[in-house]
């Protein structure tokens, strides 16, 4: 390599090196802002092929049980990890490495920074960069905001965003009026929200919903106090 190749060779890598730096540098600034301003929107709304329909609201103006259902249906670990279930991400690759399918294993940490700022898929690139993010908004945001975005911009049904739009879509009330049993029905969607409806529920989802409903009460409504207060 001649001492021009090396020269600019180094400078590639210089200009690289500061893209990426400023590229950083610039999600950790939106993800501080972002700690106290509500989000105006998230990458799977902006990809939503359906009308979005979403309205902010305060964690704190929400019923406890609320939260609960979505914790004891998505991620019952949530108080206790960091970000990132380990546990739950070596078994999905041993069952990839075995021939199966590379699932979930998301916490509702990971849920949220993918809804937020990512795409659906389940590439191992997108796999990384949601788990980098999620750790990124246990220490800048705190188990407590990161419940609340989650609460805000997941999706229960098409083009339906956050348990307000949600509970008026489909109950015709505030989401602050939810039931327990309403708001299992509401945690059952989230694997499959544009499949299914709260207020025609298949066998399996209402058995879904007792089970929910069960890991609720064995839970207790202090499990998530100490997030919440």
């Amino acid at each position: 390599m001649t001492q021009g190749e090396r020269s600019y060779a180094g400078w590639t890598w210089f200009v690289l090196w500061r893209f990426v730096v400023t590229v950083v540098l610039a999600l950790l600034l939106l993800l501080i802002v972002l700690r106290f301003v509500p989000p105006p929107t998230s990458s799977f709304m902006l990809q939503s092929p359906y009308p979005v329909r979403q309205q902010w609201v305060s964690i704190d103006t929400l019923p406890p049980h609320v939260a609960l259902a979505m914790v004891a249906s998505e991620d019952q670990l949530f108080p206790e990890h960091f970000g990132v279930d380990f546990a739950a991400i070596s078994d999905a690759l041993e069952q990839y490495d075995e021939g199966g399918n590379l699932r979930g294993a998301s916490t509702i940490s990971q849920q949220t920074a993918k809804n937020l700022l990512l795409w659906p898929g389940q590439s191992f690139v997108r796999k990384g960069l949601e788990a980098g993010l999620a750790l990124s908004l246990e220490v800048l945001w705190g188990k407590k905001r990161i419940l609340e975005v989650y609460l805000n911009i997941a999706e229960f049904g098409k083009g339906i965003y956050g348990v307000e739009a949600a509970s008026q879509h489909y109950f015709g009330k505030a989401a602050s009026q939810l039931t327990k049993n309403e708001a299992a029905r509401l945690a059952v969607l989230l694997p499959s929200p544009r499949k299914r409806d709260p207020r025609q529920l298949t066998p399996y989802l209402r058995e879904r919903v007792v089970w929910v409903e069960r890991q609720m009460r064995q839970l207790g409504p202090a499990y998530l106090t100490p997030i919440l207060n």
